[in-house]
C-alpha cells in the first residue's frame, strides 16, 4: 500500500513538472556552489530556491516573495496571472471545507494529508469522495481490518520477545473514568481496546478481573508484565495477577516514580529557595519586552527554560538554563541601558539585581543541575517507547545514588538527604525482582567491570525468575548457562561480542551473540524487550477527547469502540514508522560523561556547606 502511495506521489510530481505552464519559461542551472536554480529565460536573472511556484510569482508580477520580471511579455504575464489566480482557488476551496467543519489546522501536517492529495490527483478529474455511509460503514470496517493485520504480525514476534500490557486510567472532560488497554513489543506499540470504568469500583479485586479478562483475550502466555499506574490498589491488582498467571509480573510507571523523586526533591527548603528566584528571574525577563528584546540581541541567544505547573523535571531544567544565561543577565543589569531605566528603580528590578549578584544562587544551580541530571536524562529515555527501557532501570538508581556520593566527596550529611529521596522511592515502588534480573542479563552492565553493582538483590531476582517454572522450563541448564554469560565464555568472550555490548540494542546483542547459551537467551530476550513506562497512553489522551465526545454520540457504541481503535492504532504507526530504530543501545554515556574531579573541584567546601543545611 505504501510503496503504491510512492509511486503515485512520484508519478505526480514528474507530471507536474512537465505539465506546469511556466516550464516553457525557466530553466533549471547550477549556481557557484553546485546548488539548483531556475534561471528566467527572459531577463535572465537566476534565483535560488522556491520552487517552480515563486518562479511563476516572478513572471505574474507578484510582489513579496520574489522580484517581478521586467522583460515578460504582457500575454506571458496575463497567462501566469490566471493561473495562481486558479490555484489560489483551489487551495479556498479545501480552507472553506476546513473552516465549515471545524478541521483542525493540524490535519494538514498529518502524514496521511500529502497522500490523499496524490491519490486525488493521480485518479484525475472526477473523482467522487465517498459517501457519507460507506465512510463510517465500509471503509472504517476495512481500515479496521488493516489495523488488525498489523496488529497481527506483532503477534508474530511474541512468542520470542514477549510483550507489555500496558494499563492507564483516566478521566475524560465528561467526568468518565476510562482505562487503555495497549501492547508493548520491540515491533511498535498496539492499542487493544478501552473500559468505561465509571460504574465499577476500583477495587484490587475488580481491577485483577479486568486485567485477567484482557490477558485471557490476547493470551497469556506471552505475556511478561503488566505495567499500571503506582496507587495501592493497582500495586495489589498486580500481585492478584501474578498469582493467578505465574509468568505476568507486575511493574509500575517508571517515569512516574521518577517524577515522584523529582517532586520529592523540588520540595527541600534550599531547591525551592532556588526554583523561587530562578522563577522571578525568568517571569521578570518575560514580562518586560524592551528587557528581553535587549537579551535577545546578545550572541548566542536561546529562549530561557520557564518552570511548568505540573511537570517536576521542568524546576530542574529551569535550574540549568537559568544558570546557562547568567553571563547574558549579569551583563544585562550592568548595562547603562538596565541602570538608566525605571524598572531598576523599582523594588523588583532591585531584587532581581540582588539574585543575579549572588554568587551562591549561580553555584546552587550548577550543583543541583549536574546532580540531578542523570535522573532527568533517563527519565526521557523510560518516558519515551521508541526502544525497550526495562533492562536500565536498575542501573539509573544505582548509578543516580553513587554519583551524588562521589559529588558530595563521600560526606553522608551532605549527600543523605538526596539519596535517602532516592533510595525510599526505589524500594517502595521500583525494587521489583525483574528490574534486577533485566540488569544482570544487560551485557551494557554486565560485561562494565568497574561499575557493575554487584548487590546480592541482582542475583536473586534473576534466581527467582529462573526458578519460575511458567517462564523458564528448564532452570538447571539455565544456571549452567549464567555462568558462561558471567564470565564471557564461549561466544560471550569473542572480541566482537565484547565491543558490541555498549553499541547494540540489549536484545538485539543476545540474538546475534547468545548462541551459546540457547535456553538463557530466551529468558534474556523477553525481559529485555520490554519497556518499563506506558507514557504512550498519555499522549493519545486527546485522541479519545476528540472521539469521545457529545458531538460523537450519535454513533453506535461498537462503531465508536471501532473508531478508536482505527484512529489510535493509525497515530501509534506513524510514529515508529519514523523513529523506531532497532539496532542501537540507548545512549547512556550522554548521562554520566561529565568530569566529576574537576566539578567536585570547583564544588569547594564553601558551596558544600551550603547543601548540608537541608
Amino acid at each position: 500500500m505504501e510503496e503504491l502511495s510512492n509511486q503515485t506521489s512520484a508519478s505526480t510530481y514528474t507530471v507536474r513538472e512537465k505539465v506546469d505552464i511556466a516550464w516553457n519559461h525557466f530553466a533549471e542551472v547550477k549556481g557557484v556552489d553546485e546548488k539548483k536554480q531556475f534561471k528566467c529565460l527572459h531577463c535572465g536573472v537566476s534565483y535560488k530556491g522556491g520552487g517552480i511556484n515563486r518562479m511563476k510569482q516572478h513572471l505574474a508580477g507578484v510582489k513579496g516573495n520574489i522580484a517581478a520580471c521586467k522583460k515578460v511579455p504582457h500575454d506571458v504575464r496575463y497567462q501566469m496571472q490566471e493561473n495562481l489566480k486558479e490555484i489560489l482557488r483551489k487551495k479556498m476551496a479545501v480552507a472553506r471545507w476546513f473552516f465549515y467543519c471545524c478541521i483542525p489546522f493540524n490535519a494538514l501536517t498529518s502524514v496521511y494529508a500529502p497522500k490523499i492529495i496524490d491519490v486525488i490527483v493521480a485518479i484525475g478529474p472526477g473523482y467522487k469522495l465517498p459517501s457519507y455511509h460507506n465512510m463510517r460503514v465500509n471503509l472504517l470496517r476495512d481500515c479496521k481490518e488493516e489495523c488488525r493485520l498489523l496488529i497481527d504480525s506483532y503477534r508474530k514476534t511474541w512468542k520470542d520477545t514477549g510483550y507489555t500490557l500496558m494499563t492507564d486510567g483516566w478521566t475524560d472532560s465528561r467526568s468518565r473514568t476510562l482505562i487503555n488497554f495497549l501492547i508493548y513489543c520491540p515491533r511498535g506499540v498496539a492499542f487493544l481496546k478501552s473500559v468505561d470504568a465509571s460504574d465499577i469500583t476500583k477495587d484490587a479485586t475488580t481491577l485483577c478481573s479486568l486485567f485477567a479478562e484482557v490477558v485471557e483475550w490476547v493470551g497469556p502466555e506471552s505475556v511478561v508484565q503488566i505495567v499500571t499506574d503506582n496507587a495501592a490498589n493497582y500495586k495489589k491488582a498486580g500481585q492478584l495477577l501474578h498469582e493467578r498467571f505465574n509468568n505476568i509480573y507486575w511493574s509500575p510507571y517508571a517515569a512516574h516514580c521518577m517524577n515522584l523523586i523529582l517532586k520529592d526533591i523540588g520540595s527541600m527548603p534550599l531547591i525551592e529557595d532556588l526554583a523561587k528566584k530562578a522563577s522571578k528571574l525568568t517571569f521578570f525577563c518575560y514580562n518586560h519586552i524592551f528587557i528581553l528584546a535587549w537579551l535577545k540581541k546578545r550572541p548566542g541567544w536561546k529562549e530561557i527554560v520557564r518552570p511548568g505547573a505540573t511537570r517536576f523535571p521542568t524546576t530542574f531544567i529551569t535550574l540549568k538554563s537559568v544558570h546557562e544565561h547568567h553571563h547574558d543577565l549579569q551583563a544585562l543589569i550592568t548595562s547603562k541601558f538596565f541602570v538608566d531605566s525605571k524598572i531598576s528603580k523599582t523594588s523588583k528590578g532591585k531584587e532581581v539585581v540582588s539574585i543575579i549578584l549572588d554568587l551562591k544562587f549561580w553555584d546552587n544551580c550548577l550543583i543541583i543541575s549536574k546532580i540531578l541530571g542523570p535522573l532527568i536524562r533517563m527519565l526521557r529515555i523510560v518516558d519515551s517507547d521508541e526502544k525497550p527501557s526495562l533492562g536500565y532501570l536498575y542501573d539509573v538508581m544505582y548509578r543516580a545514588r553513587k554519583t551524588i556520593k562521589v559529588m558530595f566527596r563521600n560526606v553522608k550529611r551532605s549527600y543523605k538527604p538526596f539519596t535517602t529521596i532516592i533510595k525510599r522511592r526505589r524500594d517502595t515502588q521500583l525494587r521489583q525482582g525483574i528490574h534486577a534480573a533485566s540488569y544482570f542479563v544487560n551485557p551494557h552492565f554486565q560485561y562494565d567491570r568497574e561499575n557493575y553493582c554487584q548487590k546480592p538483590g541482582i542475583l536473586q531476582g534473576l534466581v527467582e525468575l529462573i526458578g519460575n517454572k511458567d517462564i523458564c522450563s528448564k532452570p538447571t541448564l539455565v544456571m549452567n548457562e549464567v555462568r558462561l554469560f558471567r564470565y564471557d565464555l564461549e561466544s560471550f568472550g569473542k572480541p566482537i561480542a565484547l565491543t558490541m555490548a555498549k553499541e547494540m540494542q540489549p536484545d538485539e546483542w543476545w540474538k546475534m551473540f547468545g548462541s551459546s547459551a540457547p535456553n538463557l537467551l530466551k529468558v534474556a530476550i523477553k525481559i529485555l524487550s520490554q519497556t518499563s513506562s506506558s507514557s504512550v497512553c498519555e499522549r493519545n489522551w486527546s485522541v479519545f477527547e476528540q472521539i469521545y465526545s457529545k458531538r460523537r454520540n450519535y454513533l453506535e457504541h461498537q462503531r465508536l469502540n471501532d473508531l478508536v481503535y482505527v484512529r489510535y492504532n493509525l497515530n501509534l504507526k506513524n510514529r515508529y514508522d519514523l523513529t523506531l530504530n532497532l539496532y542501537t543501545s540507548v545512549n547512556l554515556s550522554i548521562m554520566y560523561n561529565f568530569n566529576i574531579k574537576l566539578f567536585i573541584h570547583f564544588l569547594g567546601f564553601n558551596l558544600k556547606k551550603e547543601i548540608m543545611i537541608l
